[in-house]
């Protein structure tokens, strides 16, 4: 397929594409959109167009071509975000440093990365200053509104306008805090995982392990669309065993009830159920919004709570990897290919926007794909 170095020329009424069937005025260098006959006229670079010296787009031949702005592709960056569970025995925490550890070095040139722990407490990590380091902890019951995360880490700035491509009024130096650029963060990141425990809070013996993974999500989600809104980001979760605290939990602690199966989903008798999905439903749609997507790699025997979680994963496009244990090849070997480029990799993509533009009297019924409607009209 062509692919042009410049942007594409779109009417003014429609946002259609110059291509083929326009109808064209080449002496009063005026072109008129077949789908809802608007006239433009062409920008001052397209003054040399006639008959004899037509752009790429209106020959017959190229009813399909690509456009690759290079201003657009200069800001092109990938952000990864990994969520990782620690409230996991210590064989599985071993197995999954071990993982990460031997990705690092994978990670895209041009990416940022950023860290968040959780397990009783959610921990956000501040790898920009590595002799220093230090954690925002988050109490793990309560769900983080982005400007309840924003003020607590002291974010905003007494800037009359925010720097280009961020909101919020948040400088670079803000968030060079906590994501940093692939090349610089290899040893903040492998000093976090090598001091990384298992969470150190009690379990008692007729208790299951204290887990927020939806605080951890929100937090997560929060300071990308801070950051990032609009941009090509990930956030990787890493799961051992099913939600018991704060939004999205999926079962108590208390090992007397007995996680909900199929049957229990099927019978609508799933305590917790229609309360987590209304939250991830939220999460995903600030997601969709922000251009984010959610990767799970849910490795445990137990239940995790996928069946919660899938919308989220579903609506922004991302993988769900189950495995038995972080030690497991699956989980090590799909986890390698994420980063890998060429034939290897996954070739993954996210920030995805489709923008159909139809003729009088027809309109988009719906799509084949992970997508989401940006419920635009």
């Amino acid at each position: 397929m062509l692919v042009l170095p410049y942007a594409p020329l779109r009417c003014r009424n429609c946002s259609s594409v110059l291509n083929p069937f326009c109808v064209m005025d080449f002496a009063a260098k005026i072109w008129i959109c077949p789908f809802c006959f608007h006239r433009s006229h062409f920008p001052a670079h397209y003054a040399s167009v006639s008959e004899e010296n037509l752009p790429a787009e209106l020959f017959p031949q190229y009813t399909t071509i690509e456009y690759k702005s290079p201003r657009e592709a200069a800001c092109l960056q990938s952000v990864f975000m990994f969520v990782i569970d620690t409230s996991i025995i210590e064989e599985e925490m071993a197995f999954l440093k071990s993982a990460l550890s031997q990705v690092i070095g994978l990670f895209p040139d041009n990416s940022l990365v950023g860290l968040i722990t959780f397990g009783t407490l959610v921990h956000l990590h501040e790898i920009g200053f590595s002799t220093a380091p230090k954690t925002y902890v988050f109490k793990g019951s309560k769900d983080v509104s982005k400007g309840q995360l924003l003020e607590q880490m002291g974010f905003f700035l007494n800037k009359p306008k925010p720097l280009t491509g961020v909101r919020d009024g948040l400088s670079s130096e803000s968030i060079a805090r906590f994501l940093l650029p692939a090349s610089e963060c290899e040893f903040a990141i492998n000093s976090v995982l090598e001091e990384l425990q298992k969470d150190p809070w009690p379990i008692p013996a007729d208790q299951r392990a204290s887990r927020s993974t939806g605080t951890a999500l929100s937090v997560a989600a929060s300071l990308l669309g801070a950051c990032f809104p609009g941009s090509g980001a990930r956030i990787m979760a890493f799961l051992g065993g099913p939600s018991t605290e704060g939004p999205g939990a999926i079962v108590s602690k208390n090992l007397s009830e007995p996680i909900r199966s199929h049957k229990d989903l099927d019978k609508d008798s799933a305590p917790h159920y229609h309360k987590a999905i209304k939250f991830y439903e939220t999460l995903a749609k600030q997601l969709v919004h922000q251009g984010h997507v959610l990767d799970l790699f849910a490795c445990a025997v137990d239940q995790v709570g996928v069946a919660e979680l899938k919308v989220v994963v579903e609506r922004t496009g991302g993988f769900v990897v189950l495995a038995e244990s972080f030690g497991h090849s699956v989980f090590k070997d799909t986890l390698r290919r994420v980063f890998q480029s060429g034939d290897k990799g996954l070739g993954l993509s996210s920030n995805g926007i489709f923008e159909v533009n139809c003729s009088k009297d027809l309109k988009v019924q719906g799509v084949l794909g992970p997508c989401a409607s940006l419920e635009k009209v």
